[in-house]
């Protein structure tokens, strides 16, 4: 079995709008031959707090606004570490750089085969952790050198 066409639209929606905020390494997952539960994990990461909670704000609103589509259940929002969005068919996990390393679901989901991103979602792969962004998560432009 393999994830289905809506569960594929879901993850570019929330790849989408967690590289509008400038989440680091990008990555989605197809799970539906090993977990029965969803269809695919969509894994994203951004150097602090504030940006983890912004970028799970944008993938929540990106999803409603353009499908309709809301979580059935959120949860670490208090933290700011690890932000889980369970949309049923697809899992999102926002998680701050630390905890992505410490818990290494890239690692432990490596078998599962790797489904396709929006060309900006792939561009953030390996983004350097002192990426500009504003006090909402903003991508903004880098200043410039004065020499």
């Amino acid at each position: 079995m393999t994830a289905t066409d809506h569960s594929q639209k879901l993850i570019d929606v929330a790849a989408q709008a967690a590289a509008d905020k400038l989440a680091h390494d990008i990555i989605a997952f197809d799970v539906s031959d090993v977990l029965s539960i969803t269809d695919a994990f969509l894994i994203v990461s951004a150097p602090n707090d504030r940006q983890v909670k912004a970028i799970a704000e944008e993938i929540e609103d990106q999803l409603r606004e353009q499908l309709d589509v809301k979580p059935l259940r959120r949860e670490g929002e208090r933290e700011g570490r690890w932000i889980l969005l369970d949309f049923l068919d697809i899992v999102v996990h926002v998680q701050h750089s630390e905890e992505r390393s410490f818990y290494s679901l890239d690692r432990l989901w490596k078998d599962c085969p790797e489904l396709p991103l929006p060309a900006d979602a792939m561009a953030t792969r390996n983004r350097p952790e002192n990426a500009v962004t504003d006090a909402a998560g903003n991508a903004v432009a880098a200043a410039e050198d004065e020499s």
